[in-house]
């Protein structure tokens, strides 16, 4: 199973750390991984210019996007993290998802019934990871993905991690967080096993 993982920080620190955590834990269960980071990339707004609707070639804009581009369309499953900035998403994640666009009107299934799960670190407990998580469930339901919560009791949404803001090693030591994290993880590859079955 193929899983494309996305760290939506522009730094390196705990997006980074949970993601890569994530994308190991799957690699030791045989899965082919690939992985994004919005850190040092050249990353355009969407501007609405309808240039892919017109023109099924894609996004008019030709920047880092295009590796984030094959790696979605690559994917089985898709890994996407988030910081919380403002109780929500980072704005480069927000972006990659609004330049979804391009893609989707190349081909409006590209997307349809691939696994999708969210991981959210905040700098607080409660700094927002949830609306974060909220929104890349969102998305994935509004492109025909599967979205992966952690289930009942800890993990509803996904993964939702504390930084206590110092990065990696403040994610590293939030223990609660990572068994968050480890709950949603067994249910996304569960998932994807599933639906790889039923295909």
């Amino acid at each position: 199973m193929k899983v494309f993982g996305i760290s939506g920080s522009p730094r390196q620190g705990g997006t980074d750390y949970a993601v890569n955590y994530g994308l190991n834990y799957l690699k030791d269960n045989g899965c082919e991984t690939r992985y994004f980071s919005a850190r040092g990339k050249d990353i355009k707004f969407c501007i609405h210019c309808d240039y892919c609707i017109k023109n099924k070639k894609g996004c008019v804009h030709k920047d880092a996007l295009l590796e984030f581009y094959d790696g979605m369309i690559w994917a089985d499953g898709i890994i996407m993290g988030t910081p919380c900035y403002q109780g929500t998403l980072s704005g480069q994640t927000k972006t990659m998802m609004d330049r979804c666009r391009a893609i989707l009107a190349k081909d409006p299934l590209i997307l349809k019934g691939k696994v999708g799960m969210g991981l959210a670190v905040g700098g607080d407990r409660s700094g927002g990871q949830e609306l974060a998580l909220t929104t890349i469930n969102n998305f994935y339901i509004l492109n025909e993905m599967i979205p992966a919560g952690g289930g009942s009791f800890g993990a509803n949404l996904g993964a939702s991690l504390w930084s206590h803001d110092k990065g990696s090693d403040g994610v590293a030591a939030d223990e609660d967080g990572l068994r968050t994290l480890r709950k949603t993880l067994k249910r996304f590859y569960d998932m994807m096993a599933r639906t790889r079955k039923v295909a």
